[in-house]
């Protein structure tokens, strides 16, 4: 690291008992380059990059979810990528508590912490905090989930109407999750879940946060959501999809990483390889719609972002805007000492 950079990285985060510890968040669409560019900054820093995308956190997909190699894990430190069962289902409030303990503990090790992710209710909900909805204990929210197994979703969502009607009428019978989680807080709680949802958000009072959007030009975006789809394919997605469908059974594939781009295209062709190449067309073009939305939220909902795009030929940062951003950093740093 160069002394520019030591000094970058021990002006804000040399005393973790500062009253506003520094976070920097680096977002954007899939396939945006955020990755490498977090990965970048954090051994730049002497950083940590903290997982903030709903589908990384599952074991069972990392070349489908695009997770960072060993060899990149290695090189920096990364937290929060693939620890997760594929059928154990990651809310955002549960990703925040998560996120908020590896924050504190890159802290208190002296590290700037990297978050990293293009899941923008994950990174909203830790930003700008939840509603103060008290913990579940472990044996309510056990009795919930062996409720739910028991009658199903749509009579759990029946009995949840009759304590908050305004949640589920919002909720889909087919929403299982969503469903239990309501049930479980009107069990510990004896409030419904709505009420709890219209109290203020209390966000981290000892956290500031910079934030830098990766917004590609949108052709370059969607070319690279292609490439990086056929590639996946080429590195074994298949075969992780396949090894996904033998472990877990079609009722623990309802929730969790089942959900990640691309699963349910190539689950058609684990036993009918003569489909593949329409459920690769048909991936891509999920792929791309979501990209779009992404893109759409970005811009609207994280609007105080320093907004940037790589270059057009590669995806990559030239160095002139890299240096603009380390001074970005650099500032944002220096006001919190």
């Amino acid at each position: 690291m160069s002394d520019s950079t030591k000094d970058m990285a021990s002006a804000g985060i040399s005393d973790a008992a500062k009253r506003h510890k520094p976070v920097l968040v680096v977002a954007g669409p899939t396939a945006s380059g955020k990755s490498a560019l977090a990965a970048r900054l954090a051994r730049e820093l002497d950083g940590i990059v903290i997982n903030a995308d709903s589908m990384q956190v599952y074991r069972d997909l990392p070349i489908l979810t695009a997770q960072p190699s060993a060899a990149e894990m290695q090189a920096v430190p990364h937290r929060l990528y693939g620890f997760l069962a594929l059928d154990d289902a990651c809310t955002a409030d549960r990703w925040a508590t998560l996120a908020r303990a590896e924050i504190d503990a890159a802290h208190r090790a002296g590290k700037l912490p990297v978050l990293c992710g293009g899941t923008g209710l994950y990174l909203r909900g830790l930003m700008q905090g939840f509603s103060p909805i008290p913990d579940i204990p472990a044996d309510v929210r056990a009795a919930a989930r062996a409720l739910l197994k028991q009658i199903g979703s749509a009579a759990l969502r029946g009995r949840l109407a009759e304590h908050d009607p305004e949640i589920a009428a919002r909720l889909h019978p087919n929403d299982p999750q969503r469903i239990a989680r309501a049930w479980e807080v009107w069990l510990a709680t004896g409030r419904p879940l709505s009420e709890w949802q219209k109290l203020p958000p209390a966000p981290p009072a000892d956290l500031a946060f910079l934030s830098f959007v990766i917004l590609p030009e949108r052709t370059v975006l969607y070319r690279a959501c292609d490439a990086r789809f056929l590639d996946m394919l080429d590195r074994g997605a298949l075969d992780e999809v396949r090894r996904a469908l033998a472990l877990y059974p079609p009722e623990r594939r309802r929730e969790g990483g089942a959900k990640a781009l691309g699963f349910a295209e190539l689950a058609q062709c684990v036993d009918h390889p003569e489909r593949l190449e329409q459920a690769v067309l048909a991936a891509q073009q999920a792929t791309r719609n979501y990209a779009k939305r992404q893109v759409t939220w970005f811009r609207h909902q994280m609007a105080n972002g320093n907004f940037m795009s790589p270059d057009m030929g590669d995806m990559q940062f030239s160095e002139s805007s890299h240096a603009g951003m380390r001074q970005k950093i650099r500032d944002f740093l220096l006001t919190l000492r």
